[in-house]
């Protein structure tokens, strides 16, 4: 197939370039490379790859990007809450009129498979998980735009949309801005890490499945058509505090502690089913604990100020 991957080079999009190529799939990726990130060098000996400097939201070179595409990716986004805070306009032209643009440009055969984020549940009830049928009812800018995003899509049909847990693990766009990458790296270099909301639960998923539930939609898009399904490791909806455990467990020597100076702009508290896309035959090979040690690795040679979206 001909895949066209919008915001490509970015942390999630250079994992799932690789995994397109791997598989023998054509690939048109799209990104306005604002890191100045060097993250698709490994694929330009493809011969399947193609690679446009672009906006997502020009729609004359929108247009020409998909024109020959059978399914396309929209990953470009300005992903994160305080981002979208720093920059409204730009969050909502990228997070929600891009895709809109895609809807009035495809044609019906073309199929979209659509990465929202499960912050959109906000603050889930205690001991209850959020399925796909709980209600939605995001807090922040981000979380607001991207549900609207998801909404819009289903709506058109032809489209499969994932809520993805808190990712976490090492790409080639690296981020240590997430919160699984941010505190093992604040326990390899500082040793300790203040907690606020230390009781806050979360779901979590490896960056590395976070590409492979794609290529999952395409083989089984038939069975997972117009339906939105939860995607993370259904054994790690963890608290702050737990995460900080499990962290502990490999890096001994790391001390955490709570103080109440701060505050989720997501408000993210919840626990989440992932029982719908594991009944269509998708399972995470990737642990927390095996992305806890390649971070760990990584720290050895990763600066903070390099990988941020803020």
């Amino acid at each position: 197939m001909k895949v066209l991957v919008t915001g490509a080079a970015g942390y999630l999009g250079s994992v799932l370039v690789a995994e397109l190529l791997e598989a023998g799939h054509e690939v048109v990726a799209l990104d306005n490379f604002r890191y100045r990130q060097s993250s698709l060098l490994g694929y330009c000996g493809h011969d399947r790859f193609e690679v446009v400097r672009g906006d997502a939201r020009d729609r004359e070179l929108v247009a020409r990007c998909m024109r020959d595409a059978d399914v396309i990716l929209p990953l470009a986004c300005l992903t994160g809450a305080p981002l979208c805070q720093q920059d409204p306009v730009g969050s909502r032209t990228t997070n929600l009129d891009a895709v809109v643009m895609l809807l009035e440009l495809r044609s019906r055969q073309q199929r979209i498979i659509f990465p929202n984020t499960n912050s959109g549940y906000g603050v889930g009830e205690e001991g209850k998980f959020c399925t796909e049928e709980t209600p939605l009812r995001p807090i922040s800018l981000y979380g607001r735009q991207k549900v609207e995003a998801e909404r819009r899509l289903l709506e058109a049909g032809n489209v499969v949309t994932f809520r993805f847990a808190t990712l976490f693990g090492v790409s080639p766009r690296m981020r240590l801005d997430l919160l699984v990458n941010d505190f093992v790296y604040r326990a390899v270099t500082d040793r300790f890490v203040v907690l606020f909301e230390a009781h806050f639960k979360r779901n979590y998923l490896h960056v590395r499945d976070g590409a492979r539930v794609f290529l999952h939609a395409m083989d089984n898009y038939e069975r997972m058509v117009d339906q939105t399904f939860n995607v993370g490791l259904s054994d790690a909806n963890l608290s702050k505090w737990e995460l900080c455990e499990e962290i502990k467990k490999q890096l001994p020597e790391f001390h955490f502690t709570t103080h109440e100076l701060g505050e989720d702009p997501d408000k993210r508290d919840y626990i989440v089913s992932n029982a719908k896309v594991e009944a269509t035959g998708f399972r995470p090979k990737y642990s927390l604990q095996s992305g806890i040690a390649e971070l760990i690795k990584a720290c050895a040679f990763l600066r903070r100020s390099e990988y941020g979206n803020v």
